[in-house]
């Protein structure tokens, strides 16, 4: 059994690239199952395997301890982690080749708390690897490219996990896709674009940060993929392989 967190910011489309995902794999005859770990969200586009949400009720939380929904939030994704040993037996009893994860809409619950690392070491499956999922619409600008790029390697260093940057909604940005790959791809490019756009203590600290990056390994690209036509999967299917298979794909 091999584990792929799903992983990014709010409405990036985490829980839909988990159903393609799902699907991708079951047309290629692999048996993979889905572990949510959101336990405030209403609607999903699959159906669960293994569900937090029936180990904890965000709302009851809320009511009982006379929370907000940010607080209840907290207090549910820290009441997730004291269920491990039982999320795990259900996650063993379903027993997929594949258990794909989707973690709550806000990220900062999960990979900035102690209970988001707890679950991720404590899940225990033969491989692991997260994908993080740059949202198309947020990355249009090159300073926007460089704050979701600090955001994702925050992550990584927070989840550690090997981990594979996504490039989602490419059907929805048109000829800015062009210009996204290439700043994922060329540093310079990237560099050469945030002058153009800022000057001063911005164009300072952008670059100081994608410098970073850089000589943190960032500067792996991006794999460009449509939820809504599938292009992309093969390759992001072979990334995952790599890492959880050796090498090994999936076959068709």
């Amino acid at each position: 059994m091999k584990t792929i967190f799903v992983s990014g910011t709010a409405g990036s489309g985490k829980s839909l690239l988990t159903s393609k995902l799902l699907d991708y794999y079951a047309r290629n005859g692999a048996f993979a199952a889905i572990l949510n770990l959101d336990p405030g969200v209403d609607n999903m586009p699959y159906t669960c395997d293994i569900d937090v949400r029936d180990y904890v009720d965000y709302v009851s939380i809320m009511q009982q301890y006379e929370l907000g929904p940010n607080g209840a939030m907290v207090m549910a994704n820290d009441l997730i982690a004291s269920k491990i040993d039982e999320i795990q037996n259900d996650v063993n009893k379903v027993n997929p080749d594949y258990l794909i994860v989707d973690t709550p809409g806000q990220i900062e619950l999960f990979a900035y708390r102690s209970s988001g690392r707890f679950i991720v070491d404590n899940i225990s499956t033969e491989e692991k690897t997260n994908i993080f999922l740059f949202d198309g619409s947020l990355i249009t600008s090159p300073v926007n490219f460089v704050s979701i790029a600090l955001l994702a390697t925050s992550i990584r260093l927070r989840l550690n996990l090997p981990t594979i940057n996504v490039l989602t909604k490419t059907d929805l940005i048109g000829d800015k896709l062009r210009n996204i790959l290439q700043w994922s791809t060329n540093l310079k490019t990237l560099e050469n674009a945030i002058g153009n756009e800022t000057d001063g203590d911005t164009y300072t600290l952008t670059t100081n940060i994608l410098r970073g990056l850089n000589l943190g390994g960032f500067a792996q690209g991006l794999i460009p993929i449509s939820n809504l036509t599938g292009e992309g999967f093969g390759n992001l299917e072979g990334a995952l392989s790599r890492i959880l298979n050796l090498g090994e794909e999936v076959e068709g």
